[in-house]
């Protein structure tokens, strides 16, 4: 639509409402089908919503097809270049081969009330390099996007990170490599590592231990918990891991932005950088102040 106003605030018109108009009319019936599981026939009532969703889909199609041909044939009599209007006809094109795909998948769902498999669904139709990760979270069963893996030291200072661009694999398989590429950059091993319950697994403790590295990840059997437990070192270590989800928090929503606007995979592994460095910087300057404090509150002891 952002595509279509474009052309048409160039002078190349035809008949057809203001975009604004159809955003709205899709914005009702979006919220008409959330209303739908209030419903007693919610079922019914979501089939009927969806149909008149492809109806309307339908005629935004055609409309930006028309806008499409019009630009391609006389985008000389606008003020944009060949360059700019090659650029919106790559947008248009993008949304309309998917759409079929689009409503073929609603279709499935609604309609025939058949499950779609995750590497099918069309997550988005401009970010084709985000997945499904199934978090179990309380209100967020499912997110959507790039997993991030964040590796911090005790001080705050990130040492490793990584955005994957395909599916990431579990978090066991993810310790190794980061282990790996840590000794790579800094010539060095850490002395001990920290982690929850998806980071424990039989290799990654027999891959630790071949290291000598203390091994403070939080294991996944009960009994191996009651005796980690009694360890002063990983009961002080899992306390520790707690701030790293406010470290994880921070950088998302204070240094990257919530949500990210970058578009893209390679332009949001550019933004991840830079916040990283940013923040790295941002905790190395405090770490004078905060040795101060620990110093003052120890002599007042």
């Amino acid at each position: 639509m952002k595509a279509i106003r474009l052309i048409r605030r160039e002078g190349l018109k035809n008949r057809m409402q203001e975009p604004e108009g159809f955003i709205r009319q899709m914005n009702r019936l979006s919220i008409e089908m959330t209303h739908t599981r209030r419903q007693k026939d919610g079922k019914r009532a979501r089939k009927k919503v969806f149909r008149s969703m492809k109806k309307l889909i339908k005629k935004i199609g055609g409309h930006a097809l028309v806008h499409r041909e019009m630009l391609k044939n006389n985008w000389e009599h606008t003020g944009l270049s060949e360059q700019e209007a090659g650029q919106i006809i790559k947008r248009i094109d993008l949304v309309l081969e998917q759409l079929p795909q689009a409503v073929y998948q609603a279709h499935e769902r609604i309609i025939g009330e058949r499950q779609v498999d995750n590497s099918k669904k069309i997550l988005s139709l401009y970010e084709r390099e985000i997945h499904v990760m199934v978090r179990g979270k309380a209100g967020a069963e499912t997110e959507f996007g790039n997993t991030l893996l964040l590796g911090e030291q005790s001080d705050g200072v990130i040492l490793d990170w990584k955005l994957y661009q395909e599916q990431a694999p579990a978090d066991m398989k993810l310790l190794p490599e980061s282990l790996e590429r840590i000794e790579r950059y800094y010539h060095s091993r850490p002395g001990s590592v920290t982690g929850d319950r998806g980071f424990d697994s039989a290799d990654n403790r027999g891959y630790l231990g071949s290291r000598v590295i203390e091994n403070n990840i939080c294991p996944k059997s009960v009994e191996a918990l009651r005796e980690k437990l009694r360890d002063a070192s990983f009961c002080e270590k899992q306390k520790r891991r707690g701030q790293t989800e406010g470290r994880i928090g921070i950088v998302k929503n204070v240094f990257l932005g919530s949500p990210l606007r970058s578009k893209g995979f390679i332009s949001r592994q550019m933004s991840v950088a830079w916040a990283v460095l940013s923040h790295n910087l941002w905790v190395i300057a405090r770490l004078p102040q905060a040795h101060q404090q620990n110093q003052e509150q120890q002599k007042a002891a």
